[in-house]
């Protein structure tokens, strides 16, 4: 590995390529670990089908806003890949690639050992930018599934053609969840799924996207006295890490609604809960999820982004919730997976947070860093990329920046 500076970033993703252009403007000499082969991050990881869900606008990379002609599109995964390798180059990142970080730990005088694929570093500071979306999560029922059955984690899905022939039952109807079932839908696929919590929310709401007022009532809220999407307004700790709201970025952007894929021939079924013998049983309570997931919107992020357009006197067209169909599915809360013809599963059950790498006394009972604002209660160590790390927007693409900047800031300033 060589000789390292004072400072390194552990992951060169979009978290880790936003802090390097800010220590970079602060004249902090620093290096990037990134241990994949490749610059992409986690979008290496989607399938083929995969587009951002949040419109190009919002891709405002420090350094590199967007400047395309289809401000209002969304990006298919190849390109988003490519748009970070560009960045990447336009900022000459010091990116050390295929270093993989098996142990963080402090020393007696204050400075950092990093144990990695290739050699030990030594640093002064470090900065976790490794991402939220590390590891699969399955659940344990997984491994009661008969033999015949293929199952896969969304993680390793990219395609209808990759499973065999046959009904897929998708279990979470989060983002990926809701996605690859319109995807295997349109491929002509007869498609289960188990619903979970995740809220519904409208692509456009008062004249935007939705996604443009959840970062503007996240960057501008506080100023106008509107707090509820900022870290501080969460119900618990746990819920740094739920769910997005369910939308897609296919076909130009739309929503996605519950109802409506029942409506449109897929079979709606409550939480999985056990499976026996190849014996699936759900919950009984699908009415009522459903209406928890339409109401999810207008709970929190309705109220707040209403709020602040009213706090801020923004003159906007004003929006009613959509009204309740009343639509139900018919369908049994047990099945057979030979008798429904399913022959695959797909686990949309989401990621986990995994930061077991670190040896230093710095995370909470979820395996959170410890932190305020970024600097975590260890000294020299940081933390950038990770859900609700200060707002609602610290994770994606279009707002990863804002918290690079102060935590860039806070490490100079301490350098």
């Amino acid at each position: 590995m060589g000789s390292a500076p004072d400072t390194v970033i552990i992951g060169a993703g979009q978290a880790g390529l936003a802090t390097s252009y800010w220590l970079t403007q602060a004249g902090v000499e620093h290096q990037l670990l990134e241990r994949r082969d490749s610059l992409g991050g986690a979008f290496q990881d989607r399938w083929d089908g995969f587009y951002m869900n949040t419109p190009n606008y919002t891709l405002d990379l420090p350094g590199m806003p967007y400047t395309g002609d289809d401000p209002e599109g969304f990006l298919p995964r190849t390109a988003i890949v490519n748009l970070l390798r560009r960045y990447a180059e336009k900022i000459s990142a010091p990116i050390h690639s295929g270093v993989d970080v098996t142990k963080l730990s402090a020393g007696t005088d204050g400075t950092f050992s990093l144990e990695t694929s290739q050699g030990r570093l030594g640093a002064k500071k470090v900065v976790l930018a490794t991402g939220a979306y590390q590891v699969p999560k399955v659940p344990a029922a997984a491994g009661k599934l008969p033999k015949e059955v293929t199952q896969l984690h969304t993680h390793d899905y990219r395609n209808p053609q990759q499973l065999p022939d046959g009904a897929v039952l998708i279990v979470g109807t989060g983002q990926s969840g809701g996605q690859i079932a319109e995807e295997l839908h349109d491929a002509g696929r007869e498609v289960h799924l188990a619903v979970s919590t995740c809220p519904e929310a409208p692509r456009r709401y008062r004249g935007q996207d939705i996604l443009y007022w959840l970062l503007e009532t996240g960057k501008h809220g506080p100023d106008f006295g509107v707090n509820a999407l900022t870290r501080e307004a969460l119900p618990s700790p746990a819920a740094r890490m739920a769910c997005n709201p369910l939308l897609s970025g296919t076909d130009g952007g739309h929503d996605i609604h519950l109802r409506e894929l029942g409506r449109r021939g897929m079979h709606l079924h409550g939480r999985l809960e056990t499976i026996d013998d190849g014996d699936i049983t759900f919950s009984d309570d699908l009415p009522e999820r459903l209406t928890t997931v339409e109401q999810g919107f207008n709970q929190r992020m309705r109220k707040a982004i209403d709020a602040y357009i009213a706090a801020a006197g923004l003159d906007v067209p004003s929006q009613a919730p959509a009204p309740d169909d009343g639509w139900l599915p018919s369908e049994p809360a047990t099945l057979n997976l030979a008798d429904a013809g399913i022959t695959s599963v797909l686990w949309a059950t989401g990621y986990g947070l995994d930061l077991s790498f670190i040896d230093i006394p710095v995370l909470d009972e979820c395996g959170y860093p410890r932190h305020t604002g970024g600097v975590t209660e260890q000294a020299g160590l940081y933390a950038v990329g990770l859900p609700w790390l200060t707002r609602h927007y610290s994770s994606i693409l279009g707002g990863v920046g804002l918290d690079a900047k102060l935590v860039a800031s806070q490490l100079s300033r301490h350098a």
